[in-house]
């Protein structure tokens, strides 16, 4: 007898979007970050990653903060506490989706499973 299954745990969109999940992971791992690192680091174009720092300003995960130095403005990113809590929490998520997808007990992967590459398929 199969045991019922749990739904799977919900999704957080705005940080699942490739271009958020990968600036949110790189501000998780400093304190703060400037414009020019997070271009370099994340590989996104300038435009879009404007675009995102915004967004993410606008649902309270980040902080922007602009500055002027030698004439310039500097613009730095950072995780805020809220921030830190929903990548922590997205992440967990994900794990559990991903113990989920793994076969249970005797069963064994169906065909396809991504689990442990055959030699063949490598």
């Amino acid at each position: 007898m199969t045991e019922p299954q749990r739904p799977l745990p919900e999704i957080d969109r705005v940080i699942h979007e490739p271009a958020r999940l990968a600036i949110l992971t790189v501000l998780a791992a400093c304190e703060r970050a400037d414009f020019l690192f997070l271009e370099r680091a994340t590989g996104l174009t300038r435009g879009n990653l404007s675009v995102q720092l915004t967004r993410l300003e606008e649902v309270g995960l980040i902080e922007i903060e602009k500055t002027i130095e030698r004439k310039r403005t500097l613009t730095t990113a950072a995780l805020v506490r809220r921030g830190r809590k929903a990548l922590d929490l997205y992440w967990q998520n994900m794990d559990e989706m991903r113990a989920a997808a793994r076969p249970q007990g005797n069963a064994k992967p169906a065909r396809g499973f991504p689990g442990k590459l055959s030699p063949a398929s490598r």
